[in-house]
């Protein structure tokens, strides 16, 4: 049997489902989740400035390094387990410890990343994550107690996930110590590969909610840019059936409105498609947790409904505008266009008519000098006919006056049809 060739990138293709494995994690334990972003333009980042952050944490613990152009690395760091995973905005790092410290979400848990390190990270913390994982009390108002010591009860969100696995709780604020922390109950006898996924899934849920959040900022600065913008398009689409402002000069001042929403389309149009790719997978996987209702609390998703989705809400909102706003700025456009086009025509079919009278006194004109050029060769041309005539008539007794006006007639038509003739040849 021949082999068969395979295309070049059918292992790595395949291989890349697999490359980022979920952690395997028994209760007790916790978690310390941190994602790194660039202030500005942080797709096309410097990803060697990551790698080298990464490899500077690695090398305080003496720990081995990853593969070159790596994009994720798992491995030991003292006592906690790393997960590191570079994403298109941002790079993630995770460590997880067994155990759990005697105060709930002590901030010394997070020492794992020291603070130095944090400061010389190539960009800025936008998520801090402490993740308390335990087993689930017998009582159920046991673990509603806690939760309700460990967060604060107005925007606590707590379900039940998984068929019951686990319960997950949350208040989605930053304590004091600038960490968000979430609380995960494990029911007996759940896998530890799920209970890697459910806090695997919970990291993710945060940073996509604050990635996503980014663009609410980026909306309300639209905003204001905008309101200056839609009076000045506005005024200029009302008044283009108007005749205070030329064409020209309505399709000058609408070419630099365009222009400027044309450079806010360039500006905003990736953040907000980011938005809501990054709205898209907060939804999904809340979605994947199955959550049910406990203790009457607020689910994930209903804390999501209620203080999450009116911020997406706003950046479509913001991102419709703009469409908006463009697409009015083209349609007047075409109509000015339309009228520049249409006054032009009219001034062409006047220009045409003008020439059209101009060529009619030429042509009379030229009728007129003819019938002069007539009269005038027809003058000279009797004189001298008479001269050489009269000799001729003399002897008959006609004087020179009658030879004229005898000659008169007969020069006159000659020279009309030689002027006719001429005429006509240049035709």
């Amino acid at each position: 049997m021949s082999e068969t060739d395979d295309h070049p990138l059918r292992y790595a293709l395949v291989n890349e489902l697999h490359a980022r494995p979920f952690p395997v994690l028994s209760a007790p334990c916790h978690a310390v989740y941190v994602a790194i972003k660039e202030p500005l333009d942080a797709a096309n980042r410097d990803r060697d400035r990551d790698r080298a952050h990464l490899l500077d944490l690695l090398d305080r613990h003496g720990s081995a390094h990853p593969q070159p152009e790596a994009t994720h690395f798992s491995g030991p760091i003292g006592r906690h387990e790393l997960k590191w995973e570079s994403h298109t905005e941002f790079v993630t790092y995770s460590a997880f410890g067994k155990g759990l410290s005697d105060r709930p979400f002590d901030p010394a848990e997070a020492g794992v990343f020291p603070a130095g390190w944090l400061a010389a990270a190539p960009g800025k913390r936008l998520v801090s994550v402490l993740i308390r994982v335990e087993e689930m009390p017998a009582q159920e108002s046991d673990m509603l107690g806690r939760l309700e010591d460990w967060f604060v009860p107005e925007s606590l969100a707590a379900a039940r996930i998984l068929d019951g696995s686990a319960v997950i709780a949350g208040d989605f604020r930053i304590d004091p110590a600038g960490h968000m922390r979430f609380a995960v109950f494990v029911a007996p006898g759940t896998g530890a590969r799920r209970v890697g996924r459910i806090v695997q899934r919970i990291c993710e849920i945060e940073t996509y909610r604050a990635m996503s959040m980014l663009g609410l900022s980026r909306a309300r600065s639209l905003g204001s840019r905008l309101n200056r913008l839609d009076p000045q398009l506005s005024a200029l689409v009302s008044g283009l059936d108007g005749s205070d402002q030329s064409p020209e000069q309505a399709l000058h001042a609408l070419l630099g409105i365009s222009a400027e929403l044309e450079r806010l389309a360039v500006q905003f149009f990736f953040r907000f498609g980011a938005t809501e790719a990054y709205e898209a997978i907060v939804n999904q996987r809340i979605a994947v947790l199955r959550e049910a209702r406990i203790g009457g609390r607020q689910t994930f998703a209903e804390f999501m409904m209620r203080r999450y989705d009116p911020a997406m809400r706003t950046v479509k909102s913001a991102e419709g505008r703009l469409r908006s706003m463009s697409e009015r700025a083209e349609r007047a456009a075409e109509l000015l266009r339309t009228r520049v086009d249409v006054e032009r025509s009219s001034q062409n079919q006047r220009l045409l008519e003008s020439m059209d009278r101009r060529a009619d006194l030429q042509l009379r004109l030229q009728h007129t000098v003819e019938g002069l050029s007539v009269v005038a060769i027809s003058y000279y041309a009797v004189n001298l006919a008479a001269y050489l005539v009269w000799p001729l008539t003399d002897p008959l007794g006609l004087s020179k006056g009658m030879t004229m006006a005898a000659l008169t007639p007969l020069v006159i038509g000659a020279v009309w049809l030689m002027v006719r003739r001429i005429r006509k040849s240049f035709h």
